[in-house]
């Protein structure tokens, strides 16, 4: 974790609890009062609310009662099964958690010592990029002696309550944190990548092969630390919080406790009729009311299972909420997954390493199209190169590439009715090599990946992408709309992510004595053909060389073939305008390169814009004699050096 914490509202944790034992008083939280401002907004919970110190409500009161654990909690009234999902998930992983209850000894009641308690707790949270922390009092909202909101199964057990109402002050009040997401509170417990996946639109229940990548893919998040939840979408005819005939509660957070394939021993395949398993176990966070399907407790399937068996799978039988599923029934019965992968970026670690970079930026508004920065979404044809642009490069043929874009928190605007996320996504498209200012028209660029446009706070999105650069355009799905992100990019080796500003080359004083660019040329090598026999074999190890004014830039290498697919693109800003745009090809050997033939090209503005298919002459200009081979290219020039 980062050494850097920011303090929310400039709490001192250990500079308040000082002065609190030195004047022998309790904490009382002037940033968050226990008054109705911070319960609610709209709508006040029932009953008389009346805020109770831990004490006033048991009589032994404890942080952790026999350490922590996914079955301490219950829901309260205000919709929130998706927090307590998220605290049972962050339970299974001591080091979470104590990311979020730092020095969590040090916070606990001491009853040999009781002149040392304050009042006073501090939990982190990692917001918006950086880990903050959040200093509360122990003053928690009860009717008739009773907790409203999330609280222990155990009467005197408080971290839940307590870490609930730190997030509560975070959102702005407790109703602040009515109807959210698993998914977002597990971010801000971990810093976690968050994906969510819709199980219906992508037809997991009923597509054998994307059920078992998906299995796959869950069971490596759970094994490296990452955390899962679920849940089942209330539809137009349903309830939410409606039961389904199988016993599943209508959107309602589930979170997922254990991803297992298992291998049966013989009598088991002789009962089962199969050799393996993929299980999954789920909880409940009202800690009652489970499944009633196959694998279900009491269910057949495990009367068939022994109890040396059943310990091996870590199978609980109490009706606490937790329940195993088969992974074919769990695709069928949800609609909806949140998975949050921790993504190791350590250089110690025996598992595969990250190369990690995270860039904060906003969508703003300007009359000039120039410096707008909020075009909306790719069907924006006018406006969408208006957005902010970031470009990487992968230098490995290719390499898996993640990427998270994530929004600003939007709860704390809920008062003004204005809370919900808006739909973002991102586009990536693959640039000239040698591209280093903003993308003004798009002409020979690919678009090779677009992420999903959702209403969730953050988006998400794997590729593998083959070696070159890369624009990398975070988008809201309308134009015009202003909002602040932070992208995160992984890959497998270092990306040099960095926001693209300028529109054209600098003008400086050396531009005064040397000349400033008069035209942009981009060209795109799409392939050659045809090309002259290298070796004994047939064949060639071609690659393009382009040339302009003392610039110049080389495609990777195809190897065994006289007709090579390219696909490389290039830019050039070009002051001498009558200086030709020279093309070359040449084949690749270990000792001394051979050319193979080139192409003069004067590049301007006048020039055909189509794909073009040309003939390979020798060295020298134009009327240099013909050599075997073509190439087929593409070549934009504009004298206006921001339409390219």
């Amino acid at each position: 974790m980062s050494s850097s914490v920011r303090l929310f509202r400039d709490q001192k944790y250990h500079e308040l609890k000082g002065q609190c034992i030195q004047q022998r008083r309790l904490f009382e939280d002037p940033e968050f009062p226990a008054s109705d401002e911070s319960l609610f907004y709209q709508s006040p919970p029932r009953g008389k609310v009346e805020w109770k110190r831990p004490k006033d409500l048991c009589e032994d009161p404890h942080l952790f009662v026999n350490g922590i654990s996914s079955h301490d909690l219950h829901q309260g009234t205000v919709g929130n099964c998706w927090f307590v999902a998220a605290c049972s998930c962050l339970a299974l992983r001591k080091t979470l958690w104590q990311q979020v209850i730092p020095d969590f000894s040090e916070q606990e009641w001491d009853p040999k010592n009781p002149e040392k308690y304050a009042g006073i707790f501090r939990f982190r949270f990692w917001c918006f990029g950086e880990w903050t922390e959040v200093v509360v009092d122990d003053l928690l909202p009860t009717v008739n002696r009773e907790l409203i909101y999330c609280h222990s199964n155990v009467k005197n057990e408080f971290w839940s309550a307590l870490l609930e109402k730190a997030y509560a002050k975070l959102a702005g009040s407790y109703e602040a944190l009515d109807g959210g997401s698993a998914a977002d509170a597990i971010v801000d417990f971990t810093g976690a990548v968050a994906e969510s996946i819709d199980l219906v639109q992508g037809k997991y229940g009923e597509i054998i092969s994307e059920q078992t990548k998906l299995f796959e893919d869950l069971l490596k998040v759970h094994k490296r630390g990452g955390l899962i939840s679920c849940y089942i979408a209330a539809s137009s005819g349903s309830t939410s919080e409606g039961e389904t005939r199988m016993g599943l509660i209508i959107g309602h957070a589930y979170s997922v406790t254990a991803v297992r394939k298992l291998r049966l021993g013989e009598r088991l395949v002789f009962s089962f009729q199969a050799e393996k398993l993929f299980m999954i176990r789920l909880r409940n966070p009202w800690g009652k009311r489970e499944w009633n399907g196959a694998w279900s407790d009491n269910s057949e399937e495990w009367k068939k299972v022994s109890s040396s068996e059943r310990k091996s799978l870590g199978l609980t039988l109490e009706n606490d909420g937790e329940f195993w599923m088969t992974f074919e029934d769990w695709c069928k019965n949800f609609t909806d997954v949140d998975i949050c992968r921790i993504v190791n970026t350590s250089y110690f670690s025996i598992h595969k390493t990250w190369e990690k970079k995270m860039m904060q930026g906003a969508w703003t508004k300007n009359s000039e199209p120039l410096l707008n920065r909020c075009g909306g979404c790719f069907d924006n044809k006018e406006t969408f190169l208006q957005n902010p642009q970031y470009i990487f490069d992968v230098k490995k043929t290719e390499d898996k590439v993640l990427v998270s874009l994530q929004q600003e928190d939007r709860r704390k605007y809920k008062k003004e009715g204005k809370g919900d996320s808006i739909p973002i996504g991102f586009e990536i498209l693959k640039v000239e090599d040698n591209r280093s200012y903003r993308l003004h028209k798009l002409t020979v660029q690919e678009r090779v990946a677009t992420s999903p446009y959702i209403h969730t706070r953050a988006v998400f999105l794997k590729r593998i992408l083959k070696q070159g650069r890369y624009i990398l355009i975070p988008t809201t799905y309308h134009p015009g709309i202003s909002a602040k992100f932070i992208l995160r990019l992984f890959t497998d080796v270092p990306s040099k992510l960095r926001e693209l500003k300028a529109d054209k080359p600098k003008m400086t004083c050396w531009n005064l004595l040397c000349g400033y660019p008069r035209r942009v040329t981009q060209i795109k090598v799409h392939s050659a053909e045809g090309l002259q026999k290298q070796d004994r074999s047939g064949g060639a190890d071609p690659y393009v060389l382009i040339k302009c004014e003392n610039q110049s830039t080389r495609s990777p290498v195809q190897h065994d073939t006289t007709s090579a697919i390219f696909d490389t693109q290039v830019i050039f800003y070009r002051k001498n305008i009558d200086s030709p745009v020279i093309v070359q090809v040449w084949n690749s050997n270990i000792l001394c390169d051979q050319f193979l033939g080139q192409a003069v090209l004067a590049a301007s503005p006048s020039d055909p814009r189509e794909e073009q298919t040309l003939q390979l002459h020798g060295r020298g200009r134009r009327e240099a004699a013909e050599v075997p081979g073509r190439i087929t290219i593409k070549v934009f020039s504009s004298d206006d050096l921001v339409e390219l």
